[in-house]
């Protein structure tokens, strides 16, 4: 990832990464968006789990309140 950012930071190309990562970045105007129109902002979090073990209540309490608040 280092090397993809500067690459990108030195005006090699193009690269695909979340926005979270290149956040100070973007503020410093060190990178810019490309294809921001065609980009929008995503609130949307993805959670991966196991779903084949028994799951902890704790866990699942977890599971149910990331679900009613997404």
């Amino acid at each position: 990832m280092a090397l993809v950012l500067s690459a990108t930071g030195a005006g090699r190309g193009l690269a695909c990464v979340l926005e979270d990562q290149v956040q100070d970045e973007i503020d410093s105007g060190t990178l810019v968006r490309a294809l921001a129109d065609w980009c929008p902002p995503s609130q949307v979090n993805h959670f991966y789990y196991p779903h084949r073990r028994q799951p902890t209540p704790a866990f699942m309490l977890l599971v149910d309140a990331l679900r009613h608040n997404g």
